[in-house]
């Protein structure tokens, strides 16, 4: 039997159930998990936030583990048959078409509606399909990418989810040498995309969070400067940024918050004819106020969406992380690691911003 935790219902509780050991289909291999991601989606999860989810549900859809065993050959990206023993990690987007119309004409792949994730929209009764377990199927068809050499599993975690969404949310912002960015948010996301903005070349960067501990992580990852949103007042906030900035603003704003008020103050920390990047609003939280004359036309602002990632954003991820282990302290973003029967207790720790980011290693021993 294999040891797994589940969220029963919207509202909780979590719970460790057993589930039998899987049957291998055709195409299909399995997992031995070292460490599944505690992120904020998961407590949406937790809280009912996300419409269609199959409760009761295994989360944890961003994970690292052993190749344990496949029936038949499976592939690495490049045509290279992976083996028993290779540590991986998998793109948690499954059953993508690249037959429909979403996928085909508007090369947007993250918005094709055969879309499924794992630890979020494949249920516990679709089988071990989320990453808090101790074995995690992988389905045929699933994109497998092996860990490089040297890149240690919890260090590739310490990205996780994180780090390719903050990277497609570069790739909107099209950072160039010397731009000036703004990051709203201090969590996973919103540090992701500091560091990578640093990675790219970028001028000066501007985070705005909370509470303090996440912002001493900002600064160690690449922020020049950091705001406490809970010392500083908006208005404070915006003439502290101008002032950075040379009074104009910065050239790219990238929301990592979730929080629909940050939207408007967002546009207005972005200099005329800059870019504003928006990543952060994964689940509905509600309505929000703007002047479309001040703060779109007249301002002739850039304003562009990003939802979720595709295989490239996570195979590209995993090279950074590997190509720059040692230029930046990635680790410092990992808070705690938890055993299978502290799931709740992670979940709370995330919630509370007690922790950056939780990792689940369900082979720990219990505490």
């Amino acid at each position: 039997m294999v040891r797994a935790a589940v969220i029963l219902a919207p509202g909780g509780p979590v719970e460790v159930r057993e589930f039998p050991e899987p049957q291998l289909e055709p195409g299909a291999a399995l997992l031995e998990t070292l460490y599944s991601e505690v992120c904020g989606t998961d407590v949406h999860l937790l809280h009912g936030r996300l419409a269609g989810v199959p409760y009761p549900l295994i989360p944890g859809h961003i994970s690292v583990g052993r190749l344990l065993e496949a029936r038949g050959p499976v592939h690495d990206v490049e045509g290279r048959e992976l083996q028993p023993g290779e540590v991986v990690t998998f793109l948690d987007v499954h059953g993508t078409c690249y037959d429909c119309w979403h996928c085909l004409v508007a090369k947007a792949s993250t918005r094709c509606p055969s879309r499924r994730v794992y630890g979020i929209t494949y249920g516990a009764a679709d089988g071990l399909l989320g990453g808090w377990s101790e074995r995690i199927y992988l389905k045929p068809g699933v994109r497998i990418v092996p860990l490089p050499e040297g890149l240690d599993p919890l260090l590739y975690m310490a990205g996780g989810c994180a780090l390719p969404t903050a990277l497609h949310a570069i790739d909107r912002g099209e950072v160039k040498l010397g731009t000036s960015v703004v990051v709203q948010g201090s969590g996973p996301v919103g540090l992701m995309a500091t560091a990578l903005a640093r990675l790219s070349g970028a001028g000066t960067i501007i985070v705005l969070g909370a509470p303090q501990h996440r912002l001493d992580v900002a600064l160690a990852l690449g922020a020049d400067e950091v705001i406490d949103i809970e010392a500083v007042s908006p208005e404070e906030r915006r003439a502290v940024v101008r002032d950075l900035t040379g009074g104009r603003g910065a050239d790219l704003t990238i929301e990592c918050t979730g929080a629909p008020e940050a939207i408007p103050e967002g546009m207005r920390l972005t200099r005329d004819a800059g870019v504003y990047v928006v990543v952060g609003q994964y689940t509905d939280a509600g309505e929000v106020a703007i002047n479309p004359h001040t703060d779109l036309n007249r301002k002739h602002l850039d304003v562009r969406a990003c939802w979720g990632i595709d295989f490239s954003h996570l195979h590209r991820a995993v090279r950074v992380l590997a190509r720059h282990a040692d230029r930046l302290p990635w680790r410092s973003v990992i808070s705690g690691e938890y055993t299978l029967d502290q799931a709740a207790e992670a979940l709370a720790d995330v919630e509370a911003r007690r922790a950056v980011k939780a990792v689940i290693r369900p082979h720990a021993p219990a505490r």
